[in-house]
Formats: C-alpha cells, sequence, structure tokens
C-alpha cells in the first residue's frame, strides 16, 4: 500500500521530475534496473548520479550514493511541483557549472555541503533508515 501512494504521490504532485526521470529512464532501457524503497533504480555507468521523482539514477554502486539519491525522491515527495525550482535546478548548477566546480576545488568546499545536497542527504537517511554521510 506504501509503495502504491508514494507512485501516486509522485505521478501527480512530483509529476514534473517524474516525468523528466520516465524520459531519462526510457532512453536508458537497456541499461540494468533494480528497485529500492518504490524507486526504479537504472544503474548507468560512469554518468554520474541523479533523481529525478521516482526514478534515481546510479553511476555507481556505493550504498550512500543510492541513499543521498532516494533523499532527492523524498524532496520530491515534499516540495513537488517546487523540487525542480528549488532544488533540482540549484542542485544540477552547483554539480555542473565550471565557476562551482572550480570553487568546491579552490576552496576545498564538499559539493554535498550545499542545500540540495545536504538535505537530500537528511532526509534519504531519516527515509531509509540507513546513514549516509557523503
Amino acid at each position: 500500500m506504501k509503495k502504491l501512494l508514494f507512485w501516486i504521490w509522485q505521478w501527480t504532485w512530483g509529476l514534473p521530475q517524474t516525468l523528466i526521470g520516465f524520459i531519462v529512464f526510457l532512453v536508458c532501457h537497456k541499461c540494468p534496473h533494480s528497485t529500492y524503497r518504490g524507486c526504479i533504480v537504472t544503474h548507468w555507468g560512469n554518468r554520474g548520479s541523479l533523481g529525478m521523482g521516482m526514478f534515481l539514477f546510479l553511476g555507481c554502486e556505493d550504498p550512500q550514493v543510492r541513499v543521498h539519491e532516494f533523499g532527492h525522491s523524498v524532496q520530491s515527495l515534499i516540495l513537488g511541483p517546487l523540487f525542480l525550482p528549488v532544488m533540482g535546478i540549484p542542485s544540477f548548477l552547483w554539480c555542473n557549472l565550471p565557476p562551482c566546480r572550480r570553487l568546491r576545488k579552490e576552496k576545498g568546499i564538499s559539493y554535498y555541503s550545499f542545500y540540495p545536497e545536504s538535505t537530500a542527504n537528511c532526509l534519504g537517511s531519516w527515509a531509509s533508515g540507513e546513514e549516509c554521510k557523503l
């Protein structure tokens, strides 16, 4: 029952990011898949990791990364259509913009110190009961 409610919530309240996740899932249909706490997990190799609604895309097999990406799924449950502007886009920019990469490298700032990432760690740990020390 919980899994069904999770899916319904993600496909309604969290529709924008879940739809993006579904499209990426379709593009990566040949990659291996599994499930984790109601999420569909795609193991897509060395491309980094991403959480979009109920779809998690993992670039490695680190359980802490899985919990972190699940935390983004929990953010989606809480924020719904606000997830992308409040968490998703800032997270994407923090990860990919050259000035942000340079800042992290030059100042020794952890990628996970930025609010979308630290919140994902906390929420993922809380909701899964698994530790996330990223």
